[in-house]
């Protein structure tokens, strides 16, 4: 083994927190990922990593030696692409993640032809609602839709998407059409939560008569989700009322499957960004590819007054 195999091991058991979940992602022996980082820590008379019955930890000389190990074999693969027939080809492996309904509607139905264009690149398509943690899980890039929280990822904005409420006709043959927030109270909410077991705040809506703020009425329902998938195919069901992306629900709307109501009490628009890992260089791959994806998304998206449109800014091809 050598010293670049060495360090694509330990890069991959340093984001995993675990020596066992790296030889499972690299599908090597156990024994062959400990060898490879002793060898590393006696190369380089340090200890990189703390290591207990419960986790594996990074010292900060492993922090350091993570971080140039990163950029040096981005590099390498930039180096590498350089001397291919056609250096434009993207190739190895890319990681993503994004939204269910996003994936389903939008990026699968497109990845063909931008595969085509890569015949070499493997794409490896992550699709939940959970919120993944991108450097531990050796994620590419993510997009995440809502507040992004964690200062030790880079965020790209591209804009946001416009918030509607819906019902299903059959929910408004039972229920009726609700026509203001007071008549709340005698419908129905699909309450969606990212873990089961915590509590919805309820129907969100901006108080125009007090700046645009951000409120929530509680509201009964006898559903709670933890999807998107399953949000969308409760209020099918018309099971409740739910406040989701536009982009989503407007070709259920245009097919009479769904109903829009309450239009001036519209949730404010949830941001949409690209998060990746903070490193020097990025693979070509991942560049390009997050680029695409932006393209892609951009006419669905709008501005942070929900009705704008978007600013559009390419992504740079450095980063």
């Amino acid at each position: 083994m050598n010293q670049i195999e060495a360090m694509q091991i330990y890069v991959r058991v340093a984001e995993l927190a675990s020596f066992t979940q790296a030889a499972q992602r690299l599908g090597l022996p156990k024994a062959s990922i400990s060898t490879a980082v002793q060898r590393l820590e006696n190369l380089l008379g340090t200890r990189l990593l703390h290591r207990t019955t419960r986790r594996v930890q990074m010292t900060q000389d492993g922090l350091a030696f993570y971080e140039r190990c990163t950029d040096l074999l981005a590099d390498m693969e930039e180096v590498q692409g350089m001397f291919r027939a056609n250096p434009a080809e993207l190739a190895g492996r890319l990681r993503v993640d994004m939204p269910l309904i996003m994936a389903r509607d939008l990026v699968t139905p497109q990845l063909p032809a931008f595969m085509a264009a890569h015949p070499q690149l493997a794409v490896e398509l992550s699709s939940t609602d959970r919120l993944v943690d991108p450097v531990r899980e050796a994620f590419d890039c993510v997009v995440r839709v809502g507040t992004v929280s964690d200062s030790s990822l880079i965020a790209r904005g591209l804009g946001y998407y416009r918030m509607i409420n819906c019902v299903s006709p059959a929910y408004v043959t039972r229920f009726g059409t609700p026509q203001s927030l007071d008549e709340l109270t005698g419908h129905r909410l699909v309450h969606y939560v990212p873990t089961l077991g915590t509590k919805s705040p309820g129907f969100e809506y901006l108080d125009a008569n007090n700046g645009n703020q951000t409120r929530f009425l509680p509201m009964p329902g006898a559903l709670t989700v933890n999807n998107s998938e399953a949000y969308q195919a409760a209020c099918l069901a018309g099971l409740g009322l739910i406040q989701a992306p536009e982009v989503s629900l407007r070709p259920l709307i245009d097919a009479g499957r769904l109903v829009e109501v309450l239009p001036a009490y519209r949730a404010h628009p949830m941001p949409v960004s690209l998060l990746y890992a903070n490193r020097r260089h990025l693979p070509r791959r991942t560049r390009l590819f997050m680029a695409w994806l932006a393209e892609l998304l951009h006419p669905r998206l709008v501005g942070p007054d929900g009705e704008s449109p978007a600013t559009w800014n390419a992504l740079p091809d450095t980063a």
